[in-house]
């Protein structure tokens, strides 16, 4: 199945490549949230559409720890036709919840590249998208797969 959904959408070894977390004016400080999730990633099918090296998936995640809530999204991912270990993901997530305290919801966007093996993933907070107490939230978010279990930090700053 698309190699495993690239990899679990390219967690295995994302932490190998910590994206930077972008810098507001004001200096506003840094903050940080681990924990970890479930995620169901099923096939979503579009009748008569589409190649088999081409897949749409839907995102369903459970968040615990300092960020305790839900993530729904849709995912798009292309595997190389020939060349095992390459491909590329790209999805938009909304997570919804309490991020260390602060209730409300925004929403991040995947870009994953896998080549043959190499892994690339970068998850950013789409700007705006916050809500309620996480309006105007801006960062990244990492996730690694240790063991079959998923863990997430996200760095990002708040005015």
């Amino acid at each position: 199945m698309i190699h495993y959904i690239l990899c679990v959408a390219l967690g295995l070894a994302a932490s190998a490549f910590p994206p930077p977390v972008p810098q507001q004016k004001g200096a506003a400080m840094t903050k940080h949230a681990n924990g970890t999730f479930d995620v169901t990633i099923k096939p979503q099918t579009d009748a008569g559409v589409g190649d088999p090296t081409v897949g749409r998936m839907s995102i369903d995640k459970q968040y615990h720890g300092d960020l305790e809530g839900t993530g729904q999204g849709q995912m798009l991912a292309g595997m190389a036709a020939e060349v095992k270990d390459s491909g590329a993901y790209v999805a938009i997530e909304r997570v919804r919840g309490t991020l260390n305290g602060r209730k409300g919801s925004f929403a991040v966007h995947h870009r994953g590249i896998m080549n043959r093996g190499a892994q690339d993933l970068v998850i950013t907070v789409i700007p705006d998208s916050g809500t309620g107490e996480l309006t105007g939230i801006a960062g990244t978010m990492t996730i690694d797969i240790r063991d079959g279990k998923h863990f997430y930090t996200v760095d990002y700053t708040l005015p």
